[in-house]
């Protein structure tokens, strides 16, 4: 550039002598012009550069915005897939759910219905009981129901005489009464429970009063099987001795309740041991 300025000005001192200062002037004034014109180009030149370094970085910005924006759309479909395959197996799950609960209802309803059934019949048979020993004293039978079930307390003054597994003749009618009944009711089984008192026992044959209520218990078993045609597959006979007793063993009065026999009439507990088994519960 130094060397062009200085050509031109030679040029120009050259030329003088051969111009006029008009012309000089003119050509002048386009020189400044012209330079006026190149430091423009070079202020422009650096204006677009300054730009262009300012786009590029805006471009490696935007595309690390576009990246991040890819990153973050990549990982919302992984979460969106999840969900997806969540959602068929939660639906898997709740069908499996309502299977279960439609199973446990239908059980529910049939353990309602052999309930309701089991009551019913039970209501009616302890009426049958309480009709057919009606003309008996109070104090020698009681019928109960408690849970389903059917006690029917005997009185050991009316079963037995005193430290004896004997049934008394009296007490037959009373034992027949029960049978007849029971007979009618073959879906029912029948325990049969002696009770005694605390005071101890001690004969040839009877060692305590275990001895004594299993022996009452086994006397009356036997006696509906061989004369009252019970099915012996329905009757269980059980001793409880004195350790369940009615009332207080210190008084006469207390002791002559606890000496009883009950005979518990039951449902069978096939149909419900069956439903057991069956349970969707488990």
């Amino acid at each position: 550039m130094k060397k062009l300025v200085l050509f031109t000005i030679v040029a120009v001192l050259s030329l003088s002598s051969c111009v006029s200062t008009k012309k000089y002037e003119e050509l002048n004034s386009k020189f400044l012009a012209s330079e006026q014109s190149l430091t423009d180009c070079k202020a422009n030149l650096m204006k677009c550069r300054t730009e262009g370094d300012a786009s590029l970085s805006k471009i490696a910005f935007l595309n690390e915005q576009i990246q991040s924006h890819k990153d973050n759309i990549a990982q919302l479909q992984e979460a969106y897939d999840k969900c997806i395959n969540l959602s068929q197996q939660g639906n898997a799950n709740i069908g499996k759910l309502l299977d279960e609960i439609n199973s446990a209802n239908k059980y529910i309803r049939q353990l309602t219905e052999i309930n309701r059934k089991n009551d019913s019949l039970t209501l009616a048979l302890s009426n049958k009981f309480k009709r057919s020993l009606d003309n008996l004293n109070d104090e020698d039978v009681d019928v109960k129901v408690k849970k389903g079930v059917v006690f029917v307390s005997l009185s050991d003054k009316m079963m037995f005489d005193s430290g004896s597994y004997v049934i008394k003749s009296d007490a037959l009618p009373v034992l027949s009464k029960i049978s007849k009944i029971v007979n009618d009711y073959r879906d029912y089984d029948i325990l049969i429970e002696g009770h005694t008192d605390n005071v101890p026992i001690k004969t040839e044959f009877l060692k305590d009063n275990w001895d004594l209520s299993a022996m009452r218990a086994t006397s009356i078993a036997r006696f509906m099987q061989d004369d009252l045609s019970v099915d012996p597959a329905r009757i269980t006979a059980g001793a409880r001795s004195e350790y369940v007793p009615k009332a207080s063993n210190d008084t006469a009065e207390g002791r002559e309740m606890n000496r009883r026999t009950e005979i518990i009439v039951l449902p069978k507990l096939d149909e419900f041991m069956k439903l057991m088994e069956d349970s969707p519960l488990e």
